[in-house]
This record gives C-alpha cells, sequence and structure tokens, in this order.
C-alpha cells in the first residue's frame, strides 16, 4: 500500500499543476490582449503641426492658389521707391537732358532689382494741361519723362495718384498715348476701369510677377469725374476696394507672386490710417503676397502681414521738398520665390536737391533704425507669421463688408510759428507740396522754424492728401 499511495498524489499534483498552468497562460494571453488591443498602452505624441497646416488643408497642391506655391523654385527681387515727379530742381534738370534727369543715385538704390518700380506723382501730358482741375495743386510732366525714368533703370510706373488727371480727360489721352508710343508700362490709369485695372505682367527667371496699381487718395470734388468706369477714363480707385480686390483674385490663379502698388495715408503721418490696414489685409487674403504704397510723403512701417509683405509709405523718392521728414527716403527691394518672401531690405536716403542720396555709415544705421520703430504703429511684425491666405478669400468673388472704411481721411495741417524780434507770424498749411512749383496753382511760405504736425481730424468724405 505503501508503494501505492505516493503514485496516485502524483497524478493529482500533476493534474493539477497543468490545470493551473494552462489557466495561467490564459490569463497571460488575456492581459496582452488587453495592452495591445484595448488601448492600455502609451499611444504615440502626434507630430508637430506646421504653422499653416490647418488653414492650408483646403487649398490645391499645385496651384498658385495655394500660399505654400513656389513657382519653378527661382528667386525674383523686385525694387520699390516712392514718389517722384518733375518740379524743382529736377523739372530743371528733365528740360536740361532727360537722359540725366534722375542722375546716378535713383538708378543705385534700385540696383539688383529685376524689376523696379516707382509712383509718378504728375500728370503725364505732351507738356501743356489742357483742362486744369479745381484743386490746390497742379503737377504735369512732358513725355521726356519717360525717357528720365528709363534711363534711371525704371521699369514701370503707377499713375493711380491725386495727381494722374490734374490736367483733366484731354491730358490723360495724351498720356495713355506717350506711353504707348514710348512703350513704356504704366498701371492704375486708364481709358475705362478695365485698363485702369489691367496688371502689368512680367516673366522673370521663368516666374510670373503681376502688378496692379490703385489709389486710395482722390479730391472730394473730383471722385465722380477721375474714377474710371467702363465709360470713363481715370484712375484705379480703391475708395471703394471690391474691383481692386477682385482684381487680385483674378491675378492670384495665374501668378506666381502677386504684388499691389498703392497711393494710400494721410500727408505728413507716420502711421497707417484707418483705410490702409483694412485694405491690406483683405488684399492678403485674396492671395496678394507683396502690397507697398506711397502717399503720405513720410516713410511709414513695412513688415510681414502674415506670410505677405506689406510697407504702407515708401515717402518721396525723387521729389522737391526740402524739409525732414519729408527728404527721408530710400528703397525696399524684396526678394520672392513664388508666394515666399525670402527677404525686405530697405535702402536708406535722403534727398538733396530733388534727388535721393543713399546714406552710409552712422546716417544709414540711424535711419534703419527709425524705419524699424515705424513699424511699432501697424499691425505689421519682424517676422513671417501664419498664412492670412484664405480659399474662401481668394476664390468667392469679394464684397465689401458692412464695416468697411471707404473714404479718405482728412488732411494733416502744419502750424508753423516764427519769431522775429518782436514779431510773431503763424501759419497753417499743407505739408508735401511747396511753393516752389511755377505749375502750383496755390502757394504757400515755410520756414525751418518749430513745426507741430496734427493728426486729420474724421471725415465722411474723401480728401486729397496732397492736394
Amino acid at each position: 500500500m505503501c508503494a501505492i499511495v505516493p503514485d496516485v498524489v502524483s497524478r493529482r499534483v500533476r493534474r493539477r499543476r497543468r490545470q493551473f498552468a494552462t489557466g495561467g497562460v490564459v490569463i497571460l494571453l488575456f492581459l496582452i490582449y488587453l495592452a495591445f488591443f484595448s488601448g492600455g498602452g502609451s499611444k504615440p505624441k502626434p507630430p508637430p503641426a506646421r504653422h499653416h497646416a490647418v488653414s492650408h488643408v483646403s487649398f490645391p497642391a499645385h496651384s498658385p492658389l495655394n500660399p505654400d506655391w513656389r513657382g519653378n523654385g527661382k528667386p525674383v527681387t523686385l525694387a520699390f521707391g516712392g514718389d517722384v515727379h518733375f518740379e524743382g530742381a529736377v523739372g530743371a534738370r528733365l528740360t536740361e537732358d532727360p537722359a540725366t534727369a534722375l542722375g546716378d543715385t535713383v538708378g543705385q538704390l534700385l540696383a539688383g532689382g529685376q524689376v523696379r518700380m516707382v509712383n509718378l506723382e504728375s500728370s503725364l501730358t505732351d507738356g501743356t494741361c489742357p483742362q486744369q482741375q479745381d484743386k490746390p495743386f497742379i503737377f504735369f510732366t512732358p513725355p521726356t519723362a519717360l525717357t528720365a525714368l528709363k534711363n534711371a533703370s525704371v521699369t514701370v510706373i503707377s499713375q493711380a495718384n491725386d495727381h494722374g488727371l490734374d490736367c483733366g480727360q484731354a491730358g490723360l489721352a495724351q498720356g495713355l498715348a506717350a506711353a504707348k508710343a514710348a512703350s513704356f508700362p504704366m498701371v492704375g490709369i486708364g481709358s475705362n476701369a478695365a485698363q485702369s485695372f489691367a496688371p502689368y505682367r512680367a516673366t522673370v527667371s521663368g516666374q510670373r510677377i503681376t502688378i496692379i496699381a490703385a489709389t486710395q487718395v482722390i479730391a472730394a470734388n473730383l471722385v465722380s469725374t477721375w474714377t474710371a468706369t467702363s465709360s470713363q477714363g481715370g484712375v484705379a480707385s480703391a475708395l471703394n476696394p471690391t474691383k481692386l480686390v477682385r482684381a487680385v483674385q483674378a491675378a492670384r490663379r495665374t501668378s506666381d507672386t502677386v504684388v499691389v502698388y498703392l497711393h494710400w495715408g494721410t500727408e505728413t503721418v507716420a502711421c497707417p490710417n484707418p483705410q490702409q490696414e483694412p485694405l491690406a489685409e483683405q488684399l492678403v487674403k485674396a492671395g496678394a503676397d507683396i502690397v507697398v504704397g506711397t502717399g503720405a510723403h513720410v516713410l511709414l512701417g513695412g513688415g510681414y502681414l502674415g506670410e505677405a509683405y506689406v510697407d504702407y509709405g515708401l515717402g518721396n523718392f525723387a521729389f522737391y521738398d526740402d524739409t525732414a521728414p519729408e527728404t527721408d527716403s530710400g528703397s525696399l527691394l524684396v526678394t520672392a520665390v513664388g508666394r515666399h518672401i525670402v527677404s525686405a531690405t530697405f535702402r536708406p536716403a535722403t534727398i538733396v536737391a530733388g534727388l535721393p542720396q543713399p546714406l552710409s555709415g552712422t546716417p544709414a544705421a540711424t535711419a534703419l533704425q527709425s524705419w524699424d520703430a515705424a513699424r511699432s504703429c501697424t499691425n505689421l511684425s519682424a517676422t513671417p507669421t501664419i498664412s492670412q491666405a484664405s480659399a474662401r478669400g481668394e476664390t468667392k468673388p469679394f464684397v465689401v463688408p458692412a464695416t468697411t472704411t471707404t473714404t479718405a481721411p482728412a488732411t494733416a495741417t502744419t502750424t508753423t510759428t516764427t519769431t522775429t524780434g518782436a514779431t510773431t507770424t503763424t501759419t497753417t498749411t499743407k505739408k508735401g507740396k511747396s511753393s516752389k512749383s511755377s505749375k502750383s496753382t496755390k502757394s504757400t511760405k515755410s520756414t525751418k522754424s518749430t513745426t507741430t504736425t496734427t493728426a486729420p481730424t474724421a471725415t465722411t468724405q474723401p480728401t486729397d492728401n496732397a492736394g
């Protein structure tokens, strides 16, 4: 019997061990299932999102509508200067020799630009003014001005400004004929709205560049007769931005880089007015990559609005003003690869005898510091941020928002007080246009004494900043 008992016990123990082992394996498999199939393990972290990963989802991948579009991948540099006219010393130089009227410095400041653009702050005519308009200051220049601009390396000019029609419809016809005869590209003005909003197009290094020009500055009493329509010649008006924004939307579909050159701002005020920033935002949302302009006759801030580059005021470039800050000048060079802004460089200058003189050394450093500081009162940043473009903004026909202000601000005034002995004289004048031009219909005398520039008051009417 003793020989049988250990054998029975052994069989029972082995059976129980097998049962426990089988149960353990089942439990282990169940735990493994829970760990790997029911979410019990640690989840992998999602990859970091790009700046515009969400906003660009609805854009076609291989289209200029996509803010990531680079075209053929080659860089193109565009150079911009501000207001140019041929009055005072520059006018005398034009009479003497159109080929050298703008000297060497305009070309130096625009050097490196594959497309070079300025604003011609004057009515281009045959040298006469057949229909002088009812406004304080009348500027007109003969066709030889185009020779001067061409010899100074300027590629294209805008005439969308508050002097483009100083000599009326007859003067406009003369200017359009002169530009056509000289084969010189001129935008922002035309025999009808379609022509005035028609862009300048160029293919540079295989990249399709498009430039559209318009103005937010027209004299209140001339808006109806100066605004280009389907049946009337005139300037491309941005007082109502609908046509301009839609022109940008149309250009966006077939362009690698879209530029808008504007005449805007409040005279001698170095910060954007309430009309500028909303318009810049509308244009960028519609697909503009670069938005630059002139009009205030002083330098305003430049920087990034999302991924686009905006400059609110390039100031004077070749101009007869001889007092600061109207003599603060310079050029802006922007390099783009399709819609990607590679760099933006401001070259500071000061106007002497009507022409911009490049600055160097300490004066240049001081001027650049001042130019950078001007950005502080804008909606711009020093570096790119999240793209503000949207598929809806680029493709849905633009309609003016109910909150959009479509009128320009009142002109700033300058009060000058001069004391000589016991005599004190105080005069209030518009700045930016002096009495030096023989073509000007209103003269004011200014001095270099203490001046105070007052901000403009609100108005419901568009006004002529410069006269």
